[in-house]
């Protein structure tokens, strides 16, 4: 399968429904100079671009929205805007994003539009104590969940922290979707509330080329579909990484059957 988008790199897409349109709002990988090391530092992104269409299936044609907002541009951020969301209330769309702060700190930070093509103005401060964010859409709420199960001795999270997380509703059920880190899979859970407890239902995509599975699923005109990344179009380079689309197709007892990227 085709990147969704090639006159760019990028990645960490979270893909929305509005006003009858698919929007993606991912990150934008470039090219660096910049070694891999642990601390990420190869994910040098400086900007961000929005992209939609109006269909999926059959697919139409991509519209780069150019740069939505820059680093350069919000005071408190040194570098790296990372994996952002989006969500819209009252008529406004708000663009949530990770960034560096002047101390080289991870943030939360948000910028606003009256369009969800932007432009967005960021605020001129992060989120106080934010973490992450997570839009529900049609429960009209939003929460900024930081949830954590800690060993007996009470001095340590029980189990790994799980990545690139992803929350939505389908059927009366919360679908819990996440990376599964080294091994590559993305997986899925589900719960009858947005705080869970989540009963562990099984894979949605193998793993793919590339060292990350960010992603997001989204339903447009009756159909689910998943935004992922890999890194075919740059032949495996880790930091240039491409959004792609696959549908979702669902087993007769409504679970998701298990995908691979082509």
């Amino acid at each position: 399968m085709p990147p969704l988008i090639t006159n760019v790199y990028t990645a960490d897409p979270s893909a929305h429904a509005f006003n009858g349109r698919v929007y993606i709002y991912p990150s934008h990988d470039r090219e660096t100079d910049i070694q891999f090391n642990d601390n990420g530092d190869q994910y040098d992104m400086a900007d961000y671009h929005v992209f939609s269409t109006s269909s999926l299936d059959p697919l139409e044609p991509v519209i780069d929205h150019g740069v939505v907002l820059k680093a350069e541009d919000i005071p408190w951020v040194s570098k790296q805007l990372w994996a952002p969301d989006a969500a819209t209330k009252n008529g406004k769309f708000y663009l949530y994003f990770p960034a560096r702060d002047k101390e080289g700190i991870f943030r939360i930070g948000v910028a606003v539009g009256n369009k969800p093509e932007g432009p967005f103005t960021p605020e001129p401060e992060p989120i106080k104590g934010a973490l992450a964010l997570t839009p529900l859409g049609d429960d009209k709420f939003a929460l900024a969940p930081r949830v954590a199960k800690l060993t007996d001795d009470m001095l340590q999270f029980q189990g790994e922290v799980q990545e690139a997380a992803w929350l939505y509703k389908k059927d009366g059920l919360y679908h819990f979707s996440y990376s599964t880190g080294d091994t590559h899979y993305l997986a899925y859970a589900t719960g009858t509330s947005p705080v869970g407890p989540f009963t562990y239902a099984g894979r949605i995509l193998e793993p793919v080329l590339g060292w990350t599975t960010h992603h997001s699923i989204v339903e447009f005109n009756g159909k689910w579909w998943l935004f992922y990344h890999d890194c075919e179009l740059s032949k495996g380079v880790d930091h240039l990484r491409s959004v792609k689309v696959k549908e979702i197709k669902f087993d007769a007892e409504g679970k998701i059957i298990t995908m691979k990227s082509d």
